[in-house]
């Protein structure tokens, strides 16, 4: 029962994130000139619209992976015009890099929430670190809930953030390429990593190599967060 409660607690936390995430593209290919995802309601942290989009990606595989092994899986997107990407390949690069930016956001306002609850002595440095217990409480009840939320809120998106960046096809750092390359190759680039054997892939090369590069940034995060405990 513990595990479900505490996988339900990762899944509101990745429902929000994503939302988060997912909005982050549709406002960025706004900005660029493309309304699409404008038009499909995507604009919002109302998870509604996501949700509609993506109901197996956003409820149904997070929700049964949280509860059963207390560790959401799922995914989600934002519908885009590829005639306007490749139009406006560096446009729809900076969409790319809109969705992890909203994530590295979310993690340095739990790191900012977590220094000012140790500045009032809510929170302490925890004497050993999980995904978890990122920040520990120094009494129980709510400020217990409250330290477990905020780890959950540092380590997912820390994920979320990560994972997305890796530059592997259909994840966005692939889609940020361009801003690397010259126009006119990077619009070739774009239309060869829409073809549908790379993403998958790319997610199964991506699903391999990320344990150890997560872990890695995890401590150089932690190394960040409390400078010279770990």
């Amino acid at each position: 029962m513990e595990q479900a409660i505490d996988g339900l607690v990762w899944y509101v936390v990745f429902l929000f994130s994503t939302s988060l995430h997912e909005a982050a593209h549709a406002w960025a290919a706004l900005r660029g000139g493309d309304p699409t995802a404008y038009h499909g309601g995507q604009v919002t942290l109302d998870p509604r619209p996501h949700v509609r989009r993506e109901p197996f990606g956003m409820v149904l595989l997070p929700i049964f992976t949280a509860v059963t092994s207390g560790w959401p899986i799922g995914y989600a997107s934002a519908p885009y015009d590829p005639a306007w990407a490749a139009a406006h390949p560096r446009r729809a690069a900076w969409m790319s890099l809109a969705g992890p930016g909203a994530n590295l956001f979310l993690v340095l306002a739990a790191s900012a929430l977590i220094w000012a609850c140790i500045a009032a002595g809510v929170f302490a440095i925890p004497e050993s670190v999980s995904g978890g217990q990122v920040a520990a409480a120094t009494r129980g009840g709510l400020a217990a809930s409250a330290a477990y939320l905020v780890s959950a809120f540092f380590t997912l998106n820390l994920i979320l953030c990560l994972f997305n960046l890796l530059p592997l096809p259909p994840l966005d750092g692939a889609g940020a390429l361009p801003l690397l390359l010259p126009e006119s190759l990077a619009q070739r680039v774009q239309a060869w990593m829409r073809q549908p054997f790379l993403a998958i892939a790319g997610i199964v090369v991506a699903w391999n190599v990320f344990g150890p590069i997560f872990r890695a940034a995890f401590g150089a995060a932690l190394g960040l967060l409390y400078p010279g405990a770990y």
